[in-house]
């Protein structure tokens, strides 16, 4: 269980989860989805109706039925909007990281897996007093940014605390899902900073030895 502003989460055995490639939920972070699929328009339904909690999980395929990674996060309901009777926009607050037992034959739409919480301490953690490679994943990351054409509010990124910098930059920048999953599963903020270093150098390296015409 966690406590935070009297508030008091039991994380249950069973949980709905949502596979998404290329999708990450870190705990403690923010995930904006909006929802038009049937199967997940249930999902949010039901899980509005009892704890608000949902697992976002990276499939490992394309395929109809994909399996699954091992490890995904689970996340509460913070914000629900209807915007039609098709579309829901939810965001979800992360909470703790889960490694999938096995998955449940279920009845629902949805799919449904059996949750292990103890592989990871997300819930009872303390503070993180982590020693970043700051300055130089800022530089690696204005030039990844550069080299893509992407806009950012680098100033505003800049001036993030360590944990929001990385957690942010995680979930956000635009890795294949191998590389997406290495960074949910870091063990500290540091290791997930190092990890999200090397990747960023890596797409950079990909980036400048492209052709000229190549580049987008």
């Amino acid at each position: 269980m966690v406590e935070k502003k009297s508030e008091t989460i039991t994380l249950p055995p069973v949980i709905p989860v949502f596979p998404l490639n290329g999708v990450i939920l870190i705990p403690g972070s923010n995930l904006p989805l909006n929802i038009f699929e049937p199967r997940y328009l249930q999902m949010v339904r039901d899980a509005a109706t009892s704890n608000n909690l949902i697992g976002m999980i990276q499939p490992k395929s394309d395929d109809p039925t994909p399996d699954l990674y091992d490890v995904g996060a689970v996340g509460k309901i913070e914000d629900f909007t209807e915007v039609d009777e098709n579309r829901f926009s939810i965001r979800l607050r992360g909470l703790a990281r889960f490694s999938v037992i096995e998955e449940l034959s279920a009845t629902t739409p949805y799919r449904q897996v059996a949750a292990d919480w103890h592989l990871f301490s997300d819930m009872n953690a303390a503070p993180e007093e982590a020693i970043l490679p700051r300055r130089e994943l800022l530089a690696t990351l204005s030039d990844y940014l550069d080299f893509r054409g992407l806009d950012a509010d680098f100033e505003a990124i800049a001036e993030a605390p360590d944990d929001v910098l990385v957690n942010t930059l995680s979930m956000v920048v635009p890795f294949d899902a191998p590389e997406k999953q290495a960074l949910l599963e870091a063990r500290s903020i540091a290791g997930r900073a190092q990890t999200l270093q090397t990747l960023l150098a890596m797409a950079l390296i990909d980036v400048t030895s492209d052709t000229p015409t190549n580049l987008h």
